[in-house]
This record gives C-alpha cells, sequence and structure tokens, in this order.
C-alpha cells in the first residue's frame, strides 16, 4: 500500500488571507476529530478562555485573532486552544548532537512518525508576535518541532504513558515555547508552569548549545533532564504494548549508540533515515514521514527524505512543496 503527503510551506508574517485559506482547508478534518465522542463534555468557551490567560498569557491576542479569521465561532476557538483537546499518539525519535571537539555547529534530529493522511503537512514561517519563527505545523496554529528567530528549537514525542488529564495539547504548547522564549532555560521555565492533557517529550536546544529533554505528564510535575536522546518513553517503559508496537525501545539504544558514536551531525541523520529508527508501519500510524534536522546557530533547517532533502534558513524561508510518497514495502 501506497500513500503520500504534500509537505507545503504557509508564510505569513502577521494571521491573515493565508492562514484563513489554511484553516478554510483542514478545519473539516480537524473538527470531525475535535467533535468525536460528546463535545459537551468538553470545557466550554470560558474555561478555554481562562485557561488561555492564565498559562499563555502572551498567547492570548493571537489566539483570539486566529479565532476571529476562523470565524469567530464557539467550537472554533476552543479548539484553537487545545485546552482539554483528545490527545493523539505518536512514534518519534530525538537527539541532540554535540561536536566534542567545539569545531561544528548543535543540531537537533529528529524522526516524525505518524499515520500519512493525519499529517497536516504544513511548514509554517510566521512573525505573528514580531519575531520570525518556523514551524512544522499540527492543529493549524500548532508545532511539532521548530526554530525561532532566536535560534532556539524544539521538538515533541510522545512520553509513552495512557494516562491523560486537563491540559493543553501539546502543539499549542510547543507553538507557546517557539513565541515566547530565546533560550534553552527560559522554555523550560515555560514548560514547568503549563498544564499537559497527556506526556510528552519536549528536546530543547538553543544557539549556545545549552540543550534539555522536559519529560511531561498531566499527573506529575515537569521533569527537565540532560539527556541528549529520547523516543516514547520516559526514564523507564511503562506502557509495554505501544512500545512494543513502535521499537521504543530498541529505537533509544539505536540512537544513543549513533550518537555516541558519530564524529558529525551527519551520521546521526544517516541513522535516523534507517531501521530501525526510519520505521515503515504506516498502516498502524508509526511510520517515519519526516527527518528534521536544526541548526540553531547559523538558524538552518532541513527536512529529508531517504531521497530527497529540502533546506531553508529562518531569515531567507522560501515558498515551495514537496510530494512525498510512503510505502510499507
Amino acid at each position: 500500500m501506497s500513500q503520500g503527503v504534500t509537505f507545503a510551506t504557509v508564510i505569513e508574517n502577521r494571521p491573515g488571507e493565508a492562514w484563513q485559506a489554511l484553516f478554510r482547508r483542514v478545519w473539516p478534518g480537524y473538527r470531525a476529530w475535535f467533535v468525536r465522542g460528546d463535545v459537551a463534555d468538553r470545557p466550554r468557551y470560558p474555561e478555554c478562555r481562562r485557561a488561555v490567560r492564565q498559562h499563555m498569557p502572551e498567547l492570548v491576542a493571537l489566539w483570539e485573532a486566529l479565532t476571529e479569521l476562523a470565524g469567530g465561532g464557539d467550537l472554533e476557538a476552543r479548539f484553537l486552544s487545545l485546552w482539554c483537546a483528545p490527545p493523539f499518539i505518536a512514534g518519534c525519535s530525538q537527539a541532540v548532537w554535540i561536536d566534542p571537539a567545539g569545531r561544528q555547529e548543535p543540531a537537533l534530529l529528529r524522526n516524525y512518525d505518524f499515520a500519512p493522511a493525519l499529517l497536516e503537512g504544513t511548514w509554517l514561517a510566521t512573525a505573528w508576535r514580531g519575531a520570525r519563527v518556523v514551524a512544522m505545523g499540527d492543529c493549524i496554529w500548532g508545532a511539532l518541532d521548530g526554530m525561532n528567530e532566536a535560534g532556539l528549537t524544539a521538538s515533541l514525542s510522545f512520553g509513552g504513558r495512557s494516562v491523560s488529564g486537563a491540559g493543553f495539547g501539546v502543539p499549542v504548547v510547543l507553538r507557546y515555547v517557539l513565541e515566547v522564549a530565546e533560550t534553552t532555560a527560559a522554555a523550560a521555565k515555560l514548560l514547568q508552569g503549563v498544564p499537559i492533557s497527556a506526556s510528552y517529550n519536549i528536546t530543547l536546544l538553543d544557539r549556545r548549545g545549552d540543550w534539555a529533554t522536559v519529560f511531561l505528564a498531566p499527573d506529575r510535575t515537569a521533569e527537565v533532564t540532560r539527556e541528549t536522546c529520547v523516543t516514547n518513553y520516559q526514564r523507564d517503559v511503562q506502557w509495554a504494548a505501544h512500545a512494543k508496537a513502535t521499537h521504543a525501545v530498541e529505537r533509544l539504544r539505536t540512537l544513543q549508540g549513533a550518537r555516541d558514536r558519530s564524529t558529525s551531525a551527519a551520521d546521526v541523520l544517516a541513522a535516523l533515515l534507517r531501521p530501525p529508527l526510519y520505521q515503515r508501519s504506516y498502516e498502524r500510524g508509526y511510520g517515519t514521514l519526516y527527518t528534521a534536522a536544526y541548526f540553531p546557530q547559523s538558524r538552518r533547517v532541513e527536512l529529508h527524505w531517504p531521497r530527497q532533502r529540502w533546506v531553508q534558513a529562518v531569515e531567507t524561508f522560501s515558498a515551495g512543496s514537496r510530494a512525498i510518497g510512503y510505502s510499507n514495502a
């Protein structure tokens, strides 16, 4: 079985027609996801507004502006807040590479593993709050990974626990970090103060080469660690079936070994593009959809597939698209 995703840029300094067109294109799918089950049991608009104001005050004006562009409706506002949104479960591997000799710039490298039909494929370049942010989009304004003008880069992976609770969906949390923080320390502090709806791992790297991986969960205090590699569990495996299905333990062992033996970020990148890190379980929702490489000192961003590469820079991000096919074979 073959599937495909078209990756396309959306470049817009202020919320406007480009984002509105994106919303109109992808909203039907997101709406179906958001209202599944009993949407009446979800938080109403006043609670969503209160949560954004309390935990992400810097994003209130942006959230309100995007809500207006989306039509200003109750459901649209609740969705865009991502407060207590349905959780999503992905695979993913991510690593920080630091040159021990100090000659090459540090890098954050990651595989995003999910179902092709559920990937938005939007590469957003915005300056919604004044500073440029380049991010792989999710939930129309959230982020799966990205870098901002200051050189801070962040990436997410599922944390391997089935517990859920009152909190924000992780894509808007990553957007918050990229919009507000400029350093790893500042980003980690923000993450410690934002409630999360499910378990995720956020890896951070800034322009100075400082890094951290933050373990987030709805029922635990955020834990800031110095892990350089992570897949889909936190410290130890707690959801054995998920870890087995996604080869989480094997992937982490392989990734850590590749990182420790590497002499360049390109070595780690090459490992990410090979099994077991590169996965082809697309029919189960755990196939590798793209590999991203972030270089915060040069503010260079790259997307990779086995036979393609797409290179951009934060300052000179240009329009384009790539059609990528996926096969289980």
